[in-house]
């Protein structure tokens, strides 16, 4: 069946003149008014940025970025946008960039060195002021090459070029933090349950607590690696308090110290299937 509708057609964007008419100023005044520049009474300012948002007015994005030479753009690179630190970093990045006026352009390049190549060429190609890269592991790179490029590059939690600006954890210093804590409670048999020996964090943690404890002339019981995983935490609890893994006999533990939220889970769950109270009897960081 025919329809007589006629197609509705997009409005047509206002003006700066327009702004400025309307204002009663001249498209000069209407313009630095509207960038934060020029010299004029608070007054006019305001009247013009209010005329401005009540028409509608918005700016021409790229004039003003071949003005400037800046695109107010910001690549973000990332091969884990499922992760449970991955999402708070990148939209802590989001958030901060937007403040500013700078929109953020994520991609995900999973493991794919291809991939990765492409969409660093498209940041390129939209002329991006700068690049942040982040990624699961901090010992692993992302699969492409971001030296060289002509911008900024920026990297967080995952491994940097040679020389690059980086935001990483200081995972030592966090479990000797750990430890330390646990021995001003006054506890001084205290275990360490953690992920994979693949993992550089799993070593730099597992030294600084031995490192902790033999300063303290305290028992260093062996770290017990396992999977990143509740699961681990429940037959790591199953060893500690079934086996004799104390280099001082088989005194239990009365402190954990863990590798991450998935293991303290198990961790505190087997305990109390224990009939052990977390802190009161037990520990758990």
């Amino acid at each position: 069946m025919a329809s007589d509708a006629q197609p509705v057609s997009a409005k047509t964007p206002v003006t700066l003149r327009e702004v400025a008419a309307s204002a009663g100023v001249s498209v000069a005044t209407a313009s630095k008014a509207l960038n934060g520049q020029g010299r004029m009474t608070a007054e006019t300012r305001e009247r013009i940025r209010e005329t401005a948002q009540r028409l509608g007015f918005r700016p021409n994005s790229l004039a003003q970025s071949l003005l400037r030479r800046r695109s107010f753009t910001v690549g973000l690179l990332t091969n884990d946008t499922y992760g449970r630190f991955s999402l708070p970093v990148m939209s802590g990045i989001s958030d901060a960039l937007v403040d500013k006026g700078v929109s953020v352009f994520l991609c995900n390049v999973e493991d794919d060195k291809r991939l990765g190549q492409l969409h660093v060429d498209a940041m390129l190609d939209k002329r991006v002021d700068g690049i942040i890269a982040t990624g699961k592991r901090i010992d692993r790179h992302l699969p492409v090459d971001l030296s060289n490029l002509g911008v900024p590059v920026i990297y967080a939690f995952t491994q940097p070029d040679p020389g690059a600006v980086a935001f990483v954890s200081d995972d030592a210093g966090g479990a000797r933090l750990a430890v330390e804590h646990f021995c001003r409670l006054g506890r001084r048999r205290i275990a360490h349950v953690t992920g994979p020996a693949s993992f550089a964090v799993v070593h730099a943690r597992a030294q600084a607590y031995r490192d902790v404890l033999t300063e303290k002339g305290l028992p260093v019981m062996e770290p017990l690696l396992g999977s990143w995983s509740e699961a681990w935490g429940h037959e790591a609890v199953k060893k500690l308090f079934d086996g004799k893994l104390s280099k001082s006999g088989d005194e239990k533990p009365d402190a954990v110290f863990c590798g991450n939220d998935q293991i303290a889970r198990g961790v505190i769950d087997a305990l109390r299937e224990r009939g052990l109270g977390v802190p009161d009897d037990v520990g758990v960081i």
